[in-house]
């Protein structure tokens, strides 16, 4: 059912770069963290001795020590039953994934024990539960009892239950990966029992209850049971395994996904986007193109206009309006179970249409935010990632997370980088990704190599260790088509872009033969879609984010910097960092731990272009719009004509909005002009003035052709003069004169005002007749301003405005941030028994709570993460803590006294 196919991660060596440190610090953890852990909480609830192994911890944690594994009849009921970690067993289930993957992207035999030994023990656990009859199947197999799939039936809320049909898709995930990579047959016997308990248990419930289920956050979750369903037919062939796949869909969803209608706002992305990847096996399995219609239109509902610009998507795990991203930025944006789904997602969608759209996808994600969403460190214990890779203001990564769902995805991204690089079809290569590898392709009987240092450079060699007939398939970026070279063996290559974004070599290759493609990287700021003014910058394939400390979203001016193709010059590098525009850059895919900002607000206060400057300001209309916002709009120019004619219209159009005098619409075009941005190799420069410099012999020049003006060559000196016409009513009124809005108070480190500022008005160069000066913050009313007006706490977005003589209306904007209070911090105890369970909560409604802190007599402070436990003695103990938010603003230090022993 698929065009072209990936190559088994056997099948591809990962070479030295930007992937393989991830990796190899990923693969570390495979090798050294015991399997005895990740078992612990399986073995507890079915009785095993867990062999003295502490469970990961975090949600993957021993349940209530009162708890049992109590099936539908003998479970107590909510509000009595004693319970906790009701996610545990799902991290099991990754980390063996993650073993079986790793084997298959190293060979290492040590590995495959491991996998071999975790296989084994799910398979005690499971023979342990249904020794004891209490379960309605002797497939079953959990960390927990039978009741949470009972309740979940019974429309139980989050809370109560926690997503068990997601915590037995890992578990069964994770077994189906060992047969595959591992060719265990015990983890297929393991599964297969699932399979049927599975099976047993969902097909008996009709489908508008499971609708229902299905419908309720977070509780109804079920991950990729429909996906792991489809493979289990596929490994055993029986049938009822494909029937109850069936059972795991959203009716809803798919209907609307069919029909085109976009419902996605407001949904839990996660919840739903495993649920796709199941789909595309159900389609490839069934042949029912209803599966793969939906996903190819869901897809286009996310992807780009809920996703961020390193690829992430969501906003506190939800998905927002369509099309809106610079207003969907929050404070928990982008999960990365999320993104390791859309990934699946994309690589399934280019199989099946080979378009490199979802491969552009692929690279963008992949590299910046699964890459990046691993710290740069080494662990025993940890895998390292992050839950969210947030894109807010002075956002900052938070990694480790064990025992979450990110943690668990996590340990899987780390140990398959290879697996976008090379698809194949009969007699096809396609090159996806450039990342430094070596495929071992069987049916072609040879080798191919990829080197580079990409994303680093944008020189790229592929040694071909094959003969026959090949075509080899090279994806070219968006940003780089139309500048890529191709040499075969030295030789300049055609290298015409296919619609779907490939250049594609095709000859009789013997071994020996070399295709070498070249790449630009250009620096450019690439706008979100709903406002162009708010922008990411990004170098090549990575996206750059700026280190400052302050929490509010820093201003650039780059007009100066632009070149003809809207890309920036004048950057300094020092290795991966990258200074400009008055910022230093680091990668997204850095695994760094600096406060960062993935995003920058557009504000020229003048016009200027690289090599001049008219010494005009940039004014805006009511919109927001202005000349540099319009010329730049489109990211930039193919040709110095295409340039000058838009800069010629939109300066008429600033004109006629009353944004340029006529004198600044021809010191712009004069200016424009004489930019150097294109790099000409003839001097250029521009004038109103239709009679040309007397003693020197012009010619006009055919071959550069603008509207509303003229070219001419002059020999001695040889310089090129644009001649520049304008009508007569374009800027015949002053322009409008310049609106500023200033701020009084001292802004903190952070960006925010921390003690209550106010702001004023001015109009710079009034002119005659200037009244109506008036002022709103946010939506609010216009009210007349008269000196200083104070502002409250929020973010406002300030707006001015006045009228002159003409009756013409002028505007500025400015974005405020104020919090002058601390978070308000809470600390709740629960008895476990023996121990405690600590939440520490903390609410700010301003500018969000960046921490929590806490620690006791014998501790450093720690950062709070998510509810954890102290063990009680003897003795009362005490633990202080105190919470900060990102405008800066810190709680007096708060205690809790925690029982004794009793």
């Amino acid at each position: 059912m698929t065009l072209a196919q990936p190559f088994p991660l056997r099948d591809v060596a990962l070479h030295d770069g930007v992937q393989a440190r991830a990796q190899e610090q990923m693969l570390h953890l495979a090798r050294v963290y015991p399997v005895d852990r990740a078992l612990a909480v399986l073995r507890a609830n079915a009785g095993l001795d867990t062999r003295g192994a502490e469970p990961p911890g975090n949600w993957e944690d021993f349940g209530h020590p009162e708890e049992q594994p109590w099936s539908a009849s003998d479970y107590p009921g909510a509000g009595v039953a004693p319970t906790a970690s009701l996610l545990r067993g799902h991290y099991a289930g990754h980390f063996l994934s993650m073993l079986a993957l790793a084997y298959a992207s190293t060979g290492d035999p040590a590995i495959r024990d491991k996998s071999d030994s975790m296989v084994a023990g799910l398979a005690e656990v499971q023979g342990a539960l249904a020794a004891t009859g209490r379960f309605s199947h002797p497939g079953f197999l959990a960390a927990y009892g039978e009741w949470q799939f009972a309740r979940l039936e019974e429309l139980a809320p989050y809370g109560e239950i926690w997503a068990p049909w997601y915590t037995c898709h890992k578990i069964l995930a994770g077994l189906l990966h060992a047969y595959e990579h591992t060719g265990s047959k015990p983890a297929l016997e393991v599964a297969a029992r699932m399979g049927h308990w599975a099976a047993s248990r969902i097909l008996r419930v009709d489908r508008a209850q499971r609708q229902r289920m299905w419908s309720l956050y977070i509780a109804g979750e079920f991950g990729g049971m429909n996906e792991s369903l489809v493979i289990l037919h596929r490994y055993t062939g029986e049938p009822s395994f494909l029937e109850a796949a069936a059972a795991f869909e959203m009716d809803g969803l798919l209907d609307a996904a069919v029909a085109g209608r976009d419902v996605l706002d407001g949904m839990h992305a996660n919840q739903h986007l495993p649920m796709l990847i199941g789909h595309l096996t159900q389609y490839e399995a069934t042949g029912d193109r209803r599966y793969l219609d939906a996903v190819l239109t869901l897809w286009d509902q996310i992807v780009p206009g809920r996703t961020f610009a390193h690829g992430g998507t969501g906003e506190g795990e939800l998905w927002g309006p369509a099309d809106t991203i610079a207003g969907f930025v929050g404070r928990r944006n982008a999960e990365s179970c999320a993104t390791y789904n859309l990934l699946r997602i994309a690589r399934g969608l280019f199989g099946h249409t080979l378009d490199g759209r979802y491969v552009d996808y692929v690279e963008r994600a992949s590299l910046n935010h699964i890459v990046g969403s691993r710290a740069d460190v080494a662990s025993d214990t940890s895998p390292e990632v992050v839950y969210m890779y947030p894109v807010d203001p002075g956002a900052v990564r938070e990694y480790d997370n064990v025992g979450t769902c990110c943690g668990g995805t996590g340990l899987e991204s780390h140990v398959k980088h290879q697996e976008s690089v090379w698809f194949a079809a009969p007699g096809e290569l396609f090159v996806l990704q450039y990342v430094p590898s070596r495929l071992t392709w069987a049916e072609a009987g040879g080798e191919v190599e990829l080197r580079t240092r990409y994303p680093r450079e944008g020189r790229v060699t592929l040694a071909v260790d094959v003969d026959g007939p090949v075509a080899l398939h090279l994806r070219i970026p968006p940003w780089a088509r139309g500048r890529q070279q191709v040499r075969v063996n030295g030789a300049a290559h055609p290298a015409p872009v296919s619609a779907t974004g490939f250049v594609t070599v095709r000859r009789e290759f013997r071994r020996g033969d070399t295709v070498e493609l070249t790449l630009p990287l250009p620096l450019r700021l690439v706008p979100t879609l709903d406002d162009p003014s708010l922008v990411s910058l990004e170098l090549g394939p990575t996206v750059l984010l700026a280190r400052d400390d302050a929490t509010t979203t820093l201003s650039v001016a780059p007009a100066a910097h632009r070149l003809l193709d809207g890309s920036l010059a004048g950057a300094d590098s020092d290795g991966d960092l990258v200074t400009v525009l008055g910022h230093t850059f680091e990668p997204a895919w850095s695994g760094g731990d600096r406060r960062h900002h993935m995003y920058l607000r557009l504000d020229d206060p003048d016009i200027a272009f690289r090599g001049s400057a008219p010494g005009v300001p940039d004014r805006h209309d009511q919109h927001g719009w202005s000349f540099l916002t319009g010329l730049w709009a489109d990211g930039g120019y193919a040709t110095i004509a295409d340039f000058l004619a838009a800069a010629h219209r939109h300066a008429l159009r600033a004109a006629r909005a009353g944004l340029l005098s006529r004198a600044e619409v021809g010191a712009v075009l004069v200016a424009a002009s004489s930019s150097t941005l294109d790099d000409p190799a003839v001097p250029r420069r521009g004038t109103t003035d239709p009679r040309l410099p007397a003693g020197r012999d012009w010619s006009e020049r055919t071959d550069l052709v603008v509207p509303d003006a003229r070219v001419w060559r002059s020999a001695d000196p040889v310089e090129d003069l644009v001649v520049w016409s304008l009508p007569a009513d374009v800027g015949a009124a002053d322009a409008v004169p310049v609106i500023r809005l200033d701020v009084v108070g001292e802004r903190a480190a952070s960006g925010w005002y921390t003690s209550p500022p106010a702001f004023t008005v001015t109009v710079v160069s009034p002119g005659p007749g200037v009244s109506g000066v008036e002022a709103a913050v946010g939506d609010g009313n216009w009210q007349p301003v008269n000196g200083e007006r104070p502002l409250p706490d929020g973010r406002h977005r300030l707006r001015a405005r006045a009228t002159d003589s003409t009756g013409r209306t002028f505007h500025a904007t400015r974005e405020v941030d104020v919090d002058t209070t601390p978070p308000v911090a809470t600390a709740r105890v629960r008895s476990l028994g023996r121990s405690v369970e600590v939440t520490l909560d903390a609410t700010d409604e301003v500018s969000g709570v960046d921490r929590i802190q806490w620690r006791t007599a014998e501790t450093f402070w720690g950062v709070y993460q998510e509810p954890f436990s102290r063990t009680l003695r003897q003795e009362p103990q005490v633990l202080e803590f105190t919470a900060s938010d990102r405008a800066g603003n810190t709680t007096p230090v708060q205690r809790v006294e925690l029982p004794p022993l009793d």
